[in-house]
């Protein structure tokens, strides 16, 4: 039986949740089972060429602007790159990636197109609705990785139930092995890793973190990331005279490393679908604060403290508790790490992927309709 060929399309790489997912599955695909190439819309920048995996065809097409004479030309080379390789499945990231590749795939007689959204849609303007419903009746299935998710797909884009599917995301458990127990040290660091953007609410924790500060002085905060909202966090950690006590310490390409040095691993994002960092801190063994948004609720199952969103009252009360009684953070750290062996290892999410893949393939050849 030949490999089915599958095309991912995504904007560009980065060390970002959904674009390190993507680049671990196409490292890890069984290549018996499945041929896999990738289309960069853009793909031009330093950071995106330096992870571009080795075993895969790729296409840079340079396009920064859909509205863009450069993009009318990118049309031409992929349908004639695609019109040679003939993919058997055109998996989309994003929504740019998506608005460009679906309508070409589909003029390209490309049978089954996945489109994939992992976030839960709260930055969708009007524009992008619209643009979704010229594209959502070329998508054969729209593929999230958590049920809250799924009904987000069902509330805002009324697609039906039978039109979406759900596969979670996984963590490389070997990264993660050997990492001391949390909560032992005589100072103890407060860790997250987050893009620095507002959704992900930094500023929040900044603010408990000057109530926190005030009250353990042997406690450090250090955030691993960076973004957009870099200049302004800098401006609120002067305001906030936090000094040394709150480190902003850039994007990080060794996440078990980060982790290591943390005792404390808090997620306190106002929206998330499944996050991957959540799933890093579980494989770290770490002591875990989040926000009750997305499916973090779900994939914790008990094994960290869930808090309200959007309150840096409930974010510094937890921390406060953690550091005051750290044995039964230390139990629920285990406890973590013990789930997502179970339930979230790579491995796992590769083999569902294929999974998907060969489903999916086989069920093309059933007419989709709008």
């Amino acid at each position: 039986m030949q490999p089915l060929r599958v095309c991912f399309a995504i904007d560009n790489l980065s060390r970002a949740g959904t674009e390190s997912q993507l680049l671990a599955l196409i490292q890890h695909l069984d290549r018996s089972q499945v041929e896999p190439s990738l289309v960069l819309l853009d793909g031009e920048g330093d950071e995106s060429r330096s992870l571009e995996p080795a075993n895969c065809q790729i296409t840079r097409l340079g396009v920064r602007k859909l509205f863009h004479p450069k993009a009318a030309q990118a049309v031409w080379r992929l349908r004639k790159i695609w019109h040679e390789t003939r993919p058997d499945i055109l998996q989309a990231y994003f929504l740019d990636s998506s608005y460009f590749t679906v309508p070409i795939a589909r003029c390209c007689g490309i049978s089954t197109i996945v489109r994939v959204r992992n976030n839960l849609g709260y930055w969708l303007t009007r524009k992008h609705r619209i643009l979704n419903r010229i594209i959502r009746p070329m998508v054969t299935v729209s593929l999230t990785n958590s049920e809250s998710g799924k009904q987000a797909l069902i509330d805002a884009d009324r697609l039906p139930e039978w039109r979406i599917r759900v596969i979670e995301n996984g963590v490389d458990l070997d990264r993660f092995a050997t990492l001391p127990e949390p909560l032992l040290r005589s100072e103890i660091v407060v860790g997250c890793v987050a893009n620095l953007r507002a959704v992900k609410n930094i500023d929040g924790l900044m603010r408990a973190a000057k109530v926190v500060c005030e009250r353990y002085p042997h406690v450090r905060f250090r955030v691993a990331g960076d973004g957009e909202q870099r200049a302004e966090l800098h401006e609120l950690h002067g305001s906030l005279r936090l000094g040394d006590r709150f480190e902003l310490t850039g994007a990080t390409s060794d996440v078990p490393g980060f982790l290591g040095c943390v005792d404390v691993a808090v997620l306190p994002s106002h929206s998330e679908g499944m996050s991957n960092a959540l799933i890093e801190y579980m494989a770290a063994g770490r002591a875990i604060i989040a926000t009750d948004v997305g499916a973090n609720a779900v994939v914790l199952g008990g094994t960290g403290t869930v808090i309200p969103a959007r309150s840096d009252d409930a974010l510094s009360a937890a921390i406060c508790d953690m550091l005051t009684n750290p044995e039964p953070a230390r139990v629920l750290a285990k406890m973590a790490r013990h789930r997502v062996e179970s339930g979230y290892s790579r491995t796992a999410m590769v083999r569902r992927f294929e999974a998907f893949h060969r489903e999916i393939s086989r069920s093309s050849r059933v007419a989709f309709s709008g």
